[in-house]
């Protein structure tokens, strides 16, 4: 049990464990394109890190040092392009740092969040920009469109995790739990159709058993389950297309 709560301090509540499966996310896609390259890899991972410690602790009394900590990430971020990419990749990575700062900055009136039903497809959108458009050399649609679908149905689990709390009006409060679930259920159908006809074959294999997992993570997410349940089950989805692939991969040799 006490590894258990070492793990959920030091991995889920640190963002680390997100961020990595956001990043194994666009490894995925990466992969696919034949485009993989290690600092691409390390610039994603630092930039969904230090992007959701921002949004968590925007609150917090100790903020000044997360910003301290962003600043330090932007840097990295910067050498990392100017270092293995050009400034192409810079434009495309400060395109996202400002999407982020826009979905939830405590110095904005209104920002992303605040507004209803929104967040749930601005997730979905910056992921899929990260995915098909900031790893990869051009912007690929197919790939958009999978991850926007994809990541817009995980997302929905935690507005039912969070419907007690939301000061915005979100899916489950408008249309009920069980028809948000349906909701992600055809985000999740219709991605993995588009997976099927769009990425190679072990990688859509790879996809559709993801999709079979996440079907039965839709389904368990209630409101009355602990917060783990969200932030390791539902979670672990976006990583879980790399996973089978190397599965697969490894099976088939």
């Amino acid at each position: 049990m006490q590894i258990l709560n070492l793990l959920k301090k030091y991995l889920i509540d640190s963002q680390i464990f997100v961020s990595l499966m956001g990043t194994l996310l666009a490894t995925f896609f990466m992969l696919e394109q034949n485009t993989f390259r290690f600092p691409t890899f390390l610039l994603i991972l630092i930039t969904y890190f230090s992007g959701y410690l921002y949004t968590k602790y925007q609150n917090h009394p100790l903020f000044w040092k997360i910003l301290i900590l962003n600043a330090f990430c932007g840097v990295i971020s910067v050498i990392l392009i100017f270092v293995n990419h050009n400034e192409i990749r810079f434009f495309k990575w400060l395109v996202i740092v400002i999407l982020g700062l826009l979905y939830n900055s405590k110095f904005l009136e209104n920002y992303i969040r605040k507004i209803p039903l929104l967040k749930v497809f601005y997730v979905g959108f910056v992921w899929a920009l990260i995915n098909s458009w900031l790893s990869l050399s051009e912007f690929n649609f197919p790939v958009f469109l999978i991850s926007f679908l994809f990541v817009t149905a995980l997302v929905l689990p935690f507005d039912i995790r969070d419907m007690k709390d939301d000061k915005v009006r979100t899916f489950p409060k408008i249309i009920g739990v069980q028809n948000t679930k349906f909701l992600a259920y055809f985000l999740v159908f219709a991605a993995n159709i588009l997976a099927i006809f769009f990425l190679k074959t072990e990688f859509s294999f790879a996809f559709t058993l993801t999709s079979v997992f996440t079907f039965l993570a839709i389904y368990f997410s209630e409101n009355s389950n602990k917060d783990s349940y969200f932030s390791f089950w539902v979670e672990i989805c976006s990583g879980l297309p790399l996973v089978f692939l190397i599965i697969l991969k490894s099976l088939s040799r």
